[in-house]
C-alpha cells in the first residue's frame, strides 16, 4: 500500500506531536526511565516509568541492550532479571506513538526503533546466563518481547498477557512468529489474530509463563480451555465479532506469519518481522488504528481495505519481501 499522503499541515502537526514527544522523552531522563544495577551475583534491569505502564521506548531499548551482554560475559553476575516498577505492568507495550509520528514524517525513528528492539529480543533469546522476567501485571506487545524469549518467565496473580496488534494496524511482533505456533495446538494463533488477554494462572497454562506465583488471596482464574467449554458458542460469536473490528490486512500478514515461523529459528523470525514491520510503516492501517485506538480513542478505524476479501494475496506476500541492504542484520 502506499504511504500515507500528507499535507503541509498535518505533516506539521505530526512533527509537532513528535518534537512532544521527544522533549517529554528528554525531559523524563530526570528520573531514569530504566534503573540498572547489581544485587549480590544478580544484574537487575528495572523498567521505571509507571506513569505510562513502563512502556517501552529508544532509549530504554539503547541502556538495556548494552548491559544485557555486560552481564553475559561478566564472571561476578549469575543471573539476570527484569521486572517493572508501579504494580500495575510489568511493560504494556512499545512507545506505538512516537513510532507513529516518526513514521509519518520519514524520521529515522521508524526504523531504528523496530529494528534495535528486535535485536534486542534475539539477544534476550541467546542469552547464556538464566533471564528472569517477574511478568507481574500487563506484559503486552514490547513487554511480551522483552520476557517472553529469556529462559524464564514468572506469572503472577495480576499477570495480563496479550498480544493486541491486529486491532491497531499492526502484527504480533517482537518474535511472536516464533513463540506463538508453538503454543500448544491452534492457541497461539487465536492469541495472535483476537488479541484474547490470558489472565493470571492461565498465562502458566498456555506455556507463555514458565512459572506462577501466587502473591495475592484471591481466586485464580479458570484455564483457557475451561472458558471455552464454558462460554460454548457464545464465546465462539464474541470471538467473530471481535475479528471483524480487526484490521483485515493485519490478520492475513499474521496467519501468514505464524505459518512460516512455526519453522524458523528466533533469528529468521525477527528478520522477516522486521520486513512486516516497515510494511506496516508504508502502508495505512497502522496510523489509522494508532488513531483510533490511541490518539482519537473513537475505537472506529476505517481500514482499507475494509474486507479480507479485498487484501490479496499478492499484496501480503509483498509485505515479506527483502529489503536488500535494509534488511535486520545481527
Amino acid at each position: 500500500c502506499p504511504h500515507p499522503v500528507l499535507n503541509v499541515s498535518s505533516r506539521l502537526r505530526s512533527l509537532s506531536r513528535l518534537q512532544r514527544i521527544q522533549g517529554h522523552m528528554m525531559s523524563s531522563h530526570v528520573e531514569p526511565e530504566v534503573l540498572l544495577e547489581k544485587v549480590g551475583r544478580a544484574g537487575v534491569i528495572t523498567m521505571n516509568r509507571p506513569k505510562v505502564l513502563n512502556a517501552l521506548n529508544l532509549s530504554m531499548i539503547r541502556q538495556i541492550s548494552p548491559q544485557l551482554k555486560k552481564w553475559e560475559n561478566d564472571t561476578e553476575t549469575d543471573i539476570i532479571i527484569i521486572k517493572g516498577v508501579g504494580g500495575k505492568a510489568f511493560c504494556a507495550g512499545g512507545d506505538i506513538r512516537a513510532v507513529t509520528e516518526a513514521g509519518k514524517l520519514g524520521d529515522s525513528l521508524a526504523q531504528d526503533f523496530f529494528r534495535e528492539e528486535y535485536i534486542l529480543n534475539n539477544a534476550i533469546g541467546t542469552c547464556r546466563k538464566p533471564y528472569i522476567a517477574l511478568i507481574d501485571g500487563i506484559t503486552m506487545g514490547g513487554g511480551v518481547g522483552l520476557s517472553v524469549h529469556g529462559r524464564f518467565r514468572v506469572a503472577t496473580e495480576k499477570t495480563l498477557f496479550a498480544m493486541p496488534e491486529t486491532a491497531i494496524g499492526l502484527f504480533p511482533d517482537v518474535g511472536g512468529g516464533h513463540f506463538l505456533p508453538r503454543l500448544r495446538g491452534k492457541l497461539g494463533l487465536f492469541l495472535a489474530l483476537t488479541g484474547f488477554r490470558l489472565k493470571g494462572r492461565d498465562v502458566q497454562r498456555a506455556g507463555v509463563a514458565t512459572h506462577f506465583v501466587e502473591l495475592f488471596s484471591s481466586s485464580s482464574v479458570e484455564g483457557i480451555l475451561q472458558n471455552l467449554k464454558a462460554d460454548g458458542s457464545e464465546f465462539s460469536k464474541k470471538q467473530a465479532e471481535i475479528l471483524s473490528k480487526m484490521s483485515p490486512t493485519s490478520l492475513k500478514i499474521t496467519y501468514k506469519q505464524l505459518q512460516a515461523g512455526a519453522s524458523l529459528s528466533l533469528q529468521d523470525v525477527l528478520v522477516m518481522e522486521y520486513r512486516l514491520s516497515q510494511a506496516c510503516m508504508r502502508g495505512r492501517d497502522f496510523y489509522e488504528g494508532v488513531r483510533a485506538v490511541l490518539v482519537d480513542r473513537d475505537q472506529n478505524p476505517k481500514w482499507n481495505p475494509s474486507t479480507l476479501e479485498e487484501v490479496s494475496d499478492q499484496s501480503v506476500d509483498q509485505c515479506f519481501s527483502s529489503l536488500g541492504e535494509k534488511d535486520l542484520t545481527f
